[in-house]
């Protein structure tokens, strides 16, 4: 098996430390410092990425700029001909990159492959659906409007915006930084990617296979580094035409600081699932399971509090004491279920939720336990509105349950959260169903399933604190382009067939 860092992704590797990408060459930064990627199983250094300097940032920025304009003149098939060319290469090497995975983000082996597949699926989906939408233009006559005549084409088409920001998170470093890439590229704009630092290598491992297709130089770049070096210096950048965020807070400081440009963001969510009395109580008790554990639930579209009716409550809790007993506990690198979660500070702040829910008397359906980054999973029973964990995302294994006795109760529950990504309702009864989900103040709300983002052409958005704008593979590639209109101004007025 290919190692990280080793054979083609050799050259992306200086000695110990990764280089960045630039100008369509891997370098070592000027400032001569790295930043340290711990892993989150073995609590110690795993790899160290460039810490890029501001000097460094202002140069990609002017060569993504020159490498637009020529982008631009490059037919949409040749676009997409190098887009397939990356997504192959991409699902090739998914052995290396799914390791980077397994030792940034401690995801489990087998998810940590699919995530790579998944990553080159997406771009070629991209590539197909944009040769489609962006090949397509309108034409508008004038004689519709009141007063005018026949006289004036007006011809509109997507253009590029420009240079796209894009910036994911930890947990999907490889999938959500190609579900900007792709669209981006697709769209004719050049791409400036700032990946997590906890998923950093990954990022560049992937960014090397854009690179081993083909891409013109300087339309890719891919920055590491300190975000309090670098974070705000390439957001309020003037070269930025477009930024893509996926993460917590600081998309919010993010929109603040943003200077004129179109956001795209994806903030998290405290995503409800509301289960009704007329339920099938062991599919809700599987997607709680798998909604609220997969990955450590470091989600943002897990399951984050269980609204259960007082009826069918005991029954529910006691099926997903009994399934979750049966996961398993450890290493990524077992393909254990539960895994370490990212860093630290991450395990401490669920610690913390966990310790309030305690002072305040939830009934801890597990014992609580933590062994350095590892916590156990555990469900809490009897949550009530004045515990933390009712509102805060955990981003961990931990899941309140909060008991209602009114689906009006759960409604409320749900839209009073300061999030809107996405929410869950279980039930025989489609009317009621229906009614539910209009009622839900989500982005999106699964009927009869856990909440989730795919598929990847799937609309995804948030309302509220959980983002702005749309994503999904056609939203995304909308989002980023501009109409450009064209006016044909006839001397007399002209009417077909007339």
């Amino acid at each position: 098996m290919a190692l990280a860092g080793t054979g083609v992704f050799a050259e992306i590797l200086d000695g110990e430390v990764y280089r960045y990408y630039a100008d369509g060459e891997w370098r070592a930064s000027a400032s001569g410092k790295s930043v340290a990627i711990v892993n989150p199983t073995t609590r110690k250094t795993q790899y160290r990425v460039q810490a890029c300097t501001q000097e460094e940032v202002n140069k990609v920025m002017d060569a993504a700029k020159v490498a637009q304009k020529a982008w631009a003149r490059t037919p949409l098939w040749k676009r997409a001909e190098l887009l397939h060319k990356a997504a192959a290469i991409l699902k090739e090497h998914k052995a290396p990159i799914a390791e980077c995975l397994v030792k940034e983000i401690a995801k489990p082996a087998k998810d940590a492959v699919s995530e790579v597949v998944r990553s080159g699926d997406l771009v070629s989906y991209t590539a197909e659906e944009g040769v489609r939408i962006l090949g397509e233009g309108k034409l508008l006559v004038s004689d519709s409007f009141p007063g005018n005549e026949r006289n004036k084409y007006c011809l509109s088409s997507k253009i590029p915006l420009g240079v796209v920001l894009a910036i994911p998170p930890f947990n999907y470093p490889v999938n959500l930084a190609v579900s900007k890439i792709g669209p981006a590229l697709i769209a004719g704009n050049s791409l400036v990617l700032k990946p997590p630092t906890q998923g950093a290598v990954a990022a560049l491992h992937m960014v090397h296979c854009f690179h081993l297709a083909g891409f013109p130089k300087g339309l890719i770049s891919c920055v590491t580094g300190k975000g309090s070096e670098i974070g705000d210096f390439l957001t309020m950048h003037p070269g930025v035409n477009c930024i893509s965020f996926t993460g917590g807070d600081t998309g919010i400081a993010i929109s603040k600081k943003a200077g004129m440009v179109p956001l795209q963001m994806e903030l998290g969510g405290k995503d409800a699932c509301i289960a009704l009395e007329d339920a099938d109580l062991d599919l809700v008790a599987a997607n709680i399971v798998k909604g609220g554990f997969s990955y450590s639930g470091q989600r943002c579209t897990a399951v984050k509090v269980v609204l259960i009716m007082e009826s069918i409550a005991d029954a529910v809790v006691q099926k997903v004491n009994a399934k979750l007993v049966k996961l398993k506990v450890g290493p990524p690198e077992d393909d254990s279920d539960i895994t370490p979660v990212v860093t630290e500070s991450s395990a401490n702040f669920i610690e913390g939720l966990v310790m309030d829910a305690k002072e305040k008397g939830a009934t801890f359906c597990q014992e609580y336990r933590r062994e350095g980054n590892l916590i156990w999973p555990l469900l809490l029973d009897h949550v009530r509105p004045d515990m933390r964990i009712a509102w805060e995302e955990p981003f961990g294994p931990v899941l309140p349950v909060i008991r209602i006795n009114s689906v009006e109760e759960g409604i409320h529950h749900c839209n009073a959260s300061n999030f809107g990504l996405q929410g869950c309702v279980f039930t025989r009864d489609i009317n009621k169903a229906i009614l539910i989900s209009d009622a839900m103040e989500t982005g999106t709300v699964q009927i009869n399933s856990a909440p989730a983002r795919g598929p990847d052409h799937f609309p995804f958005q948030g309302l509220k604190d959980s983002g702005i704008g749309s994503q999904g593979i056609t939203n995304s590639i909308n989002m980023m382009t501009k109409v450009k209109s064209t006016v044909i101004n006839l001397p007399s007025p002209s009417y077909t067939m007339g």
